[in-house]
């Protein structure tokens, strides 16, 4: 039995194989297409014969379903093998900061309780933190998942993963870029450093055949994007009114899924509006007025927030 402390354990009545883990080669980074409360009801289904034994949400949080002892049904041919980790989010998403932090922790994890390498694999056969797609057909064919932006973010994790357990992170993954040596191929380069070989060819601008020359300086991670900074609060924005404008704050409830993207956008904060924060509010109860179990007025910090969470979807 293994189950990881810090992390919330719901286990699942259905959708695994009991005691049918073989071995633990590493830890299998998904994305969920989906939230993650929507992703926890679908484990419980029958009719859904799949699983996952972690999952993150995009706020941060850890939850354990699956006994890690047991098979989770995740990437198929590569079930009995590896412990399967689903992100909340969509294809083309990255993960965020507080999701790369929770995987950083499942592979420290399994990194002590199974030996599991600190290292990027983009092959069924190796061993460390690899990803759905890297398994083919023979892992369910799911070639977009999780998404070029999240495999790209794998030596991120890894990074993490080594600064939690203390390990040295070596020469190649501290440093933003490596020199070529003679000899030296993108897989091998990738290997050392710990990056995915296709993540430095995107990288770098490297092209099938996927020449690479001794002394060219390839670089081993994308720029930091800038931090993000929400949008002022507009001061006198209220039920009601039209002045200011409730556009913005109606483009932020759709993209953070709390209006229908059907909805016209109007100046006035009218029903749909009210109707919108008040599902915002359910969601994230500290934003909304003391005392009040339903508000459809939205506050500077309520406004901030779902700026974030717009800007991460």
């Amino acid at each position: 039995m293994a189950r990881m402390p810090g992390a919330e354990w719901r286990p699942i009545a259905v959708n695994f194989t009991n005691n049918g883990q073989a071995e633990v080669r590493g830890v299998v980074v998904h994305i969920m297409a989906g939230t993650f409360e929507g992703t926890d009801s679908w484990f419980r289904n029958s009719k859904a014969q799949a699983s996952s034994h972690f999952g993150t949400s995009k706020t941060g949080k850890l939850r354990q379903w699956v006994d890690t002892s047991d098979r989770a049904w995740a990437q198929a041919g590569g079930n009995t093998s590896w412990l399967s980790v689903e992100n909340e989010g969509q294809g083309g998403d990255t993960l965020t900061d507080a999701q790369l932090d929770r995987v950083a922790e499942v592979l420290a994890w399994a990194h002590k309780t199974y030996d599991v390498p600190l290292q990027v694999t983009n092959s069924p056969s190796g061993k460390g933190l690899g990803y759905h797609a890297m398994g083919g057909s023979a892992w369910g064919g799911h070639t977009s998942c999780p998404g070029t932006r999240i495999v790209a973010q794998l030596a991120e994790i890894v990074a993490r993963a080594k600064k939690l357990t203390g390990t040295s992170t070596g020469g190649g993954t501290t440093s933003s870029t490596y020199t070529v040596k003679d000899g030296d191929t993108l897989s091998g380069i990738g290997a050392k450093v710990g990056v995915a070989w296709q993540t430095l060819a995107t990288l770098n601008g490297i092209k099938a055949p996927y020449v690479i020359r001794a002394g060219e300086v390839l670089k081993l991670k994308a720029a930091a994007p800038a931090p993000y900074s929400p949008p002022a609060f507009p001061a006198g924005l209220a039920p009601g009114k039209t002045s200011p404008s409730a556009k913005p704050l109606q483009r932020a409830l759709k993209a953070a899924g709390f209006m229908a993207k059907s909805v016209v956008e109007a100046d006035n904060y009218g029903p749909k509006t009210e109707a919108a924060v008040v599902k915002f509010h359910n969601a994230y109860p500290k934003y909304r007025a003391a005392g009040k179990t339903s508000d459809p007025a939205i506050g500077p910090q309520g406004w901030a927030y779902l700026h974030r969470l717009a800007y991460d979807k």
